[in-house]
């Protein structure tokens, strides 16, 4: 097994020792109360609920409308989608 060129680091920077390792593993081994974890990155909620991801299939035409679209708004070709459903269906109505 080859052995890293340089050392491994944290998130924040510092060099990962043998004593960072051994506090760590101290730690989990201890346990975590699950209450005092930080909530990571992730995506924001949307809505009522848990966001589902729906494929669906656009001619090239459309699809450089759309991103054109977005770029100019300086927001998601997602968004853009999402505001155009909204608005359908609010008239669809």
């Amino acid at each position: 097994m080859n052995e890293p060129t340089s050392p491994r680091r944290t998130s924040e920077g510092k060099p990962i020792t043998d004593e960072t390792i051994e506090r760590l593993a101290d730690e989990a081994e201890a346990g975590y109360d699950v209450t005092e974890l930080r909530r990571r990155g992730g995506r924001r909620p949307m809505g009522s609920g848990p966001a589902e991801v729906v494929p669906i299939r656009l001619e090239p035409e459309l699809r450089a409308a759309l991103a054109a679209r977005a770029e100019a708004e300086h927001t998601s070709a997602s968004e853009i989608v999402r505001e155009a459903l909204r608005a359908w269906l609010r008239d669809a109505a």
